[in-house]
């Protein structure tokens, strides 16, 4: 699987997804396109995406695809606080 395929497949069930958990009564739906990739590598025929949207609920998403068992595993993450340290 390509870079570009992956992107799209990630793209795709991340809006479905957020589609299907979203609150009903706000009445909205995403597409692909208010998904964007925050991370990206691949590693032999391994991938690895990090992944928001534009809808303001803080959560991220990571999407591992194991190219020897043609698996694609989805997590799905909740932000609760960004705190910065000086060093």
């Amino acid at each position: 699987m390509g870079n570009e395929e992956f992107l799209r497949i990630c793209r795709e069930k991340v809006a479905e997804y957020t589609n299907q958990h979203m609150d009903k009564t706000d009445q909205k739906q995403i597409t692909a396109n208010d998904v964007y990739v925050v991370w990206m590598c691949k590693t032999l025929q391994n991938h690895k995406a990090l992944l928001s949207t534009t809808v303001p609920d803080g959560m991220y998403y990571e999407l591992t695809y194991n190219g020897d068992k043609a698996e694609l595993y989805f997590d799905a993450y909740k932000k609760f606080q960004n705190i910065c340290f000086e060093m």
